[in-house]
């Protein structure tokens, strides 16, 4: 099942089921319970009783094309919970912390970041002239708990989606003069437009192993990044238990899952960055400008696609 969020004709944010792939379904319009179907969150809430209900209409509800329906943000989180330097291959192009690969890296961003397919990137020189761009899987957290098993971890995952963790480097990495590298992570990653998010929540039955997905960001056509979920240190579940600890994992929060190597950062020896050739791959020979194009890509979910502008 896929989740989205579409704008009606008043600009109203309205939750949608998605069929076949290019097939949109109103499940209010359709009759379905308004209280369930009131947005991602709700619908997240509502548990098994939701899902029927979305079966049910998905088989009988009359739908329309999906082509020229202009979406939002399938959800607004209420947190989301980062986990940096989760990609052995990203941690061998970087200059890393201390910590570094030795456990999660521990940062939030919040709804305020979030910004949807089509929706522009800030591009904001006061802040940064270091523009960066990760695509990564989300997870989507379904049922509330404390203290999760790894072991019990996919009992608590709705589904997954794509946030492009969108990153002012020169606020991110500081080094010293004797080459101590340390990130700031508050303002390096948590700013306007900084958590891209979507096209679509995929539950996780119909996902399948989110370990196994293949993960691709573009910038103006060219691949930058590419990999498999199977190079992360942590798993989806590790991730789930490690923020379940510091945390009750309520539906409506989100966790990032980390990016793999191909980061305009990997280019920038100036920050510690070393490029690492891959078949396929183009190295960056700059950061994000305005005009620039970026897409994140996750077989399974589709393509992320937003415009960088000035702000």
């Amino acid at each position: 099942m896929k989740l989205l969020t579409f704008l009606d004709a008043q600009g109203a944010r309205r939750l949608g089921l998605m069929v076949d792939d290019d097939g949109l379904i109103d499940p209010v319009e359709a009759g379905g319970d308004p209280a369930i179907f009131a947005d991602a969150i709700a619908f997240i809430r509502a548990g098994e009783a939701g899902r029927a209900a979305a079966r049910a209409l998905i088989q009988t509800a009359p739908r329309r094309a999906l082509a020229g329906v202009r979406l939002a943000a399938p959800m607004i989180p209420t947190t989301i919970l980062c986990s940096g330097s989760n990609y052995r291959a990203h941690n061998a192009e970087k200059a890393n912390a201390p910590l570094s690969g030795q456990e999660p890296e521990f940062f939030v961003k919040t709804g305020d970041c979030v910004i949807g397919p089509e929706d522009p990137i800030l591009h904001d020189p006061v802040l940064t002239r270091k523009l960066d761009c990760e695509t990564e899987l989300a997870v989507v957290i379904g049922k509330p708990g404390r203290h999760i098993s790894v072991a019990d971890a996919p009992d608590h995952i709705f589904g997954y989606t794509i946030v492009n963790d969108v990153t002012a480097r020169d606020r991110q990495v500081r080094r010293n003069a004797d080459g101590f590298t340390w990130y700031e992570l508050g303002r390096g990653k948590a700013f306007d437009s900084s958590a891209p998010l979507g096209p679509v929540i995929v539950t996780a039955d119909a996902f399948g192993d989110p370990q196994a997905a293949m993960l691709r960001t573009r910038i103006n056509g060219e691949l930058r990044q590419q990999s498999s979920t199977a190079d992360m240190i942590w798993s989806c579940a590790d991730l789930v238990h490690f923020f379940s600890v510091n945390f009750t994992l309520r539906p409506g929060m989100v966790i990032l899952t980390g990016t793999p190597a191909g980061t305009a950062w990997s280019s920038d020896a100036e920050l510690g960055g070393r490029w690492h050739p891959a078949p396929g791959l183009v190295a960056a020979t700059r950061y994000c400008e305005p005009g620039d194009i970026v897409e994140s890509e996750i077989e399974g979910i589709g393509i992320l696609r937003n415009p960088v502008a000035r702000a």
